[in-house]
């Protein structure tokens, strides 16, 4: 059996979650903050990647992080091109760690029009898919973001998605679909069933060979999105925390039955650099027997 199709069996009917670990440019200060380490510890991008990627080898390289419980792990680019203990860092994850490795594809968001932001154009993807496919990587993730229940701007969004999503397929890699519906829009219930109309109709356009996977925002209503979970061309539905604290997302997400974990900041939560290894490593496995025990609702 290919390394490929142990993947898809792996996703398909392990228990456990997706790590996000895809923090780009924009969002990677941030992180670091979160984590301890401030502006002034950088004074250019190589040196601010450089302290990212030592944040994220020790999540990774950290005992309890391992798919026992966790199914998969997203990249941004610049890990990908990195090493962990001398490996690329995809083949250390599915390699050592038994963790399906995907990759960030997009470049991120456009300016909102109709109440979304699509993503900006990505002029390279076909070099970037035969990279990542070539570093073992087997699927990608690209995000796109809901405001407002508006049904030409969710229908946007949901088109785009899709055609980007099956040049993916097409490149022998899967996509996770992230259309996030933001969690502090006054209409959030509203822009869900749009989102959910599109998705099923983009679903049901797929040929029986082409597989997506889906990232959505913890739903207003539990269960919400079990027609696309059971959709024949589906491997596995997410959910992101979209800001909600772990606490709160892990509550959400118990609640929807099959729905399973793709959570970013919830899952670094509380992780600082100023920790010594036994209490960073106590705290992230906290943290992932957490979001893996509601992950198995």
């Amino acid at each position: 059996m290919t390394n490929f199709n142990q993947q898809i069996e792996k996703i398909k009917s392990q228990p456990g979650f997706i790590a996000a670990l895809d923090q780009s440019g924009g969002s990677t200060p941030k992180a670091l903050a979160n984590y301890g380490v401030g502006a002034d510890a950088f004074t250019n991008d190589d040196e601010m990647y450089q302290l990212v990627h030592e944040m994220r080898t020790r999540i990774v390289t950290s005992p309890g992080f391992n798919g026992e419980r966790i199914m998969g792990a997203i990249l941004f680019e610049n890990t990908m091109d990195r090493k962990i203990d001398g490996h690329d860092t995809a083949e250390y994850l599915w390699e050592t760690k038994n963790v399906v490795p995907f990759l960030k594809v997009d470049k991120g968001l456009g300016d909102e029009i109709n109440g979304v932001q699509l993503m900006k154009s990505m002029p390279d993807l076909d070099n970037l898919l035969a990279r990542a496919r070539d570093k073992g990587v087997f699927g990608t993730k690209m995000r796109s973001v809901i405001k407002t229940a508006n049904i030409e701007g969710v229908n946007a969004v949901v088109d785009q998605q899709f055609k980007i999503g099956i040049r993916i397929v097409e490149a022998g890699l899967v996509p996770i679909i992230e259309p996030e519906v933001d969690i502090h829009s006054p209409e959030k219930l509203q822009a869900e069933i749009l989102l959910k109309d599109a998705l099923l109709t983009h679903l049901n356009r797929l040929g029986e060979d082409q597989f997506v996977m889906l990232k959505l925002t913890l739903p207003e209503q539990d269960n919400f999105y079990d027609a696309c979970i059971d959709h024949p061309n589906i491997l596995k539905v997410v959910a992101l925390s979209g800001g909600y604290s772990r606490e709160e997302a892990n509550r959400r997400l118990a609640n929807n039955n099959r729905l399973v974990a793709s959570f970013s900041r919830a899952l670094t939560e509380g992780l600082s650099t100023q920790q010594s290894d036994d209490e960073f490593n106590a705290m992230l496995d906290g943290a992932i027997e957490s979001i893996f025990q509601a992950s198995c609702t």
